[in-house]
C-alpha cells in the first residue's frame, strides 16, 4: 500500500502542473471564470507541496520570480500589439495566478528548511 501513494504523488503532482498551464494558457482566449481561477489557485498549491523537492526549490523560486517580472513588464507591452497582445496578456496573467500559489509553497517550505538547520 505505501508503495502505490509514493507512485500516486508524483503523478498528481505531475497531472496538476499539466492541467494548470493548459488552463492558464487555453484561457487566455476567453474570460476567465471564478471556478477556473480557484481551480488555478489549487492546482498551484497542489504542484508546490507535490512536484518540487528540497534540492529544486531555489530554481523553482527564480524561475517563478523571473516569469512574474516578465509577465508583469511584458504584459502592459503585449497589450499594444494589435491583435494577439490582449490573449497573450491574459495567458500571462493566467500563469500568474498559477504559479504564485507554488511558489508561496516552496518559498515557506525553504524558510523553514532554512530556520531548522543547526
Amino acid at each position: 500500500m505505501a508503495r502505490k501513494k509514493r507512485w500516486l504523488l508524483p503523478k498528481i503532482g505531475s497531472w496538476s502542473f499539466i492541467f494548470g498551464v493548459i488552463i492558464a494558457i487555453g484561457s487566455g482566449f476567453f474570460q476567465l471564470t471564478p471556478g477556473a481561477v480557484s481551480a488555478l489557485i489549487t492546482l498551484g498549491i497542489i504542484v508546490g507541496f507535490l512536484n518540487v523537492s528540497g534540492d529544486q526549490a531555489m530554481t523553482f523560486l527564480l524561475a517563478s520570480v523571473s516569469l512574474i517580472i516578465i509577465s508583469n513588464m511584458g504584459g502592459s507591452a503585449l497589450s499594444g500589439v494589435a491583435v494577439i497582445g490582449v490573449t497573450l496578456q491574459k495567458m500571462l496573467n493566467n500563469l500568474i495566478i498559477f504559479v504564485i500559489p507554488a511558489s508561496l509553497i516552496v518559498a515557506m517550505r525553504a524558510v523553514l528548511t532554512l530556520a531548522y538547520k543547526k
